[in-house]
């Protein structure tokens, strides 16, 4: 079964999300944003095997520690999907704009695409590649457990913000409804920022992509905070 841990970092409060087989403690880092030290603690102390880094999107505040941990852990960083690479090309230029240390621009080991499986111990993730938020955003599902991991795409109360270069508001739009939605109203999900929720409580009260705002005719892709 898939347990998971999330660590709030940078001033945005972006969840770095630790998940791990509990059979055999395997684990990965979600979008490791910043506090490399912080999160190899965390992971020692849970005792596990960091197998990997994975990543929703390129966004500063979700990979700014991916690169340190990957050097010092020895691991591979994987995802997002290749749609991403501009806005991981131009990682000193958001450096600049945000206030963040200076950092080179990053090169996954890997990436990601729609409808791969990955094994994280005796865990299976799907990936689902869920576009406008960013246009390489993926997301990570484990079927068994209930369990997304969804980035900037969804929130509880809110949705991404579809502003940024290549954002694109009806396709987030879309994602959500016709990629995450038909996972079930059961689904949990920890999303980038922000507290955890499930799809079925989002469909009867989000007031972007709820079924009565869209019945209503919504406001797609006026996302609020990230």
């Amino acid at each position: 079964m898939l347990q998971h841990l999330s660590h709030p970092v940078t001033a945005l409060a972006q969840n770095a999300t630790l998940i791990w087989c509990d059979q055999i403690r395997a684990a990965a880092w979600v979008d490791p944003g910043a506090e490399a030290d912080t999160l190899i603690e965390i992971a020692r102390r849970q005792d596990v095997r960091l197998d990997c880094i994975l990543l929703t999107h390129g966004h500063l505040d979700h990979v700014g520690a991916a690169a340190e941990m990957a050097r010092r852990c020895n691991i591979p960083i994987l995802g997002p999907q290749v749609e991403d690479a501009f806005w991981l090309d131009q990682l000193p230029m958001q450096c600049q704009m945000f206030g963040f240390p200076e950092m080179p621009a990053l090169v996954p080991d890997r990436w990601l695409h729609d409808g791969e499986n990955l094994r994280l111990g005796e865990v299976t993730l799907e990936v689902l590649h869920c576009p406008g938020h960013t246009p390489g955003h993926i997301v990570f599902f484990d079927r068994e457990s209930r369990l997304a991991l969804v980035g900037d795409v969804l929130f509880h109360g809110a949705i991404g913000r579809s502003d940024f270069p290549r954002g694109n508001g009806p396709q987030l739009i879309e994602s959500i409804t016709r990629r995450l939605w038909p996972l079930g109203d059961d689904v949990r999900f920890v999303p980038g920022h922000g507290p955890e929720s499930t799809f079925g409580e989002e469909r009867r009260s989000n007031p972007f992509v709820g079924d009565a705002a869209l019945a209503a005719g919504g406001q797609p892709g006026r996302g609020r905070y990230y």
